[in-house]
């Protein structure tokens, strides 16, 4: 039997606020194999993009283990876990996250070159992954002379450069209207499907989680009964 890409077993992730301790992951199992979709849905704050983070290795469990392509991430020292984020794994957050100083192209190379990957190279793959999601004619512009929908697609074309085996993808429509976000979901799922990358998106929104053959709710830190 194939090890899974991806797995999470008895996850708990809690937060001192003052003296109020705050649980928002209790004891949460996942397991995804490569090229699996799953949408991760819940209402705001049901642990979501806690659970995102974590998989994704920016954040650690206080208790329970994740494993990412066979290796534990809590064993993993600090540089180890940055180059696994840089290679391995391609976050897309629902704010964009695009340096203000860089253009279109420089955004999206920036992964690449933190990878070491030579220059000339990083620069023809970031020209062909802005192609690939229509920004052809915006590669020189700079964030903020681009529409939010634009925005997003610069940050999907980021997330894939490195081509990782798995795509974490916060609330990837929830700054865009209903037209714009579908385009973008089209555009992930049709991307993913290409490269067989292993894809997870948090969304409260019921028809992006549709799209999924896989879904799983959080309710109050935990997986819903049937999810």
């Amino acid at each position: 039997m194939n090890e899974p890409l991806l797995s999470a077993r008895g996850v708990h992730k809690t937060y001192l606020l003052g003296k109020r301790t705050l649980e928002v992951l209790r004891g949460v199992d996942l397991e995804l194999g490569r090229g699996d979709f799953l949408a991760l849905r819940g209402a705001s704050g049901a642990g979501k993009s806690t659970l995102l983070y974590m998989l994704g290795g920016l954040d650690s469990p206080n208790q329970g283990e994740i494993r990412l392509a066979g290796r534990n991430l809590a064993t993993l020292s600090r540089r180890e876990l940055a180059r696994l984020r840089t290679k391995e794994v391609g976050f897309i957050f629902q704010a964009y996250y695009l340096l203000p100083e860089l253009d279109a192209l420089e955004n999206v190379c920036l992964p690449a070159r933190m990878a070491r990957t030579p220059a000339a190279q990083a620069e023809a793959r970031g020209r062909e992954l802005l192609a690939r999601v229509g920004l052809e004619e915006r590669m020189e512009h700079k964030p903020y002379e681009l529409s939010g929908g634009e925005q997003q697609r610069v940050a999907i074309a980021r997330a894939m450069i490195n081509e990782p085996d798995l795509i974490l993808a916060d609330e990837p429509t929830g700054n865009l209207d209903s037209h714009t976000g579908e385009e973008i979901i089209d555009l992930l799922v049709a991307l993913r499907a290409e490269k067989q990358t292993t894809l997870i998106i948090a969304t409260h929104d019921a028809r992006v989680a549709a799209r999924a053959p896989k879904v799983i709710e959080l309710v109050d830190g935990q997986i819903a009964a049937g999810g």
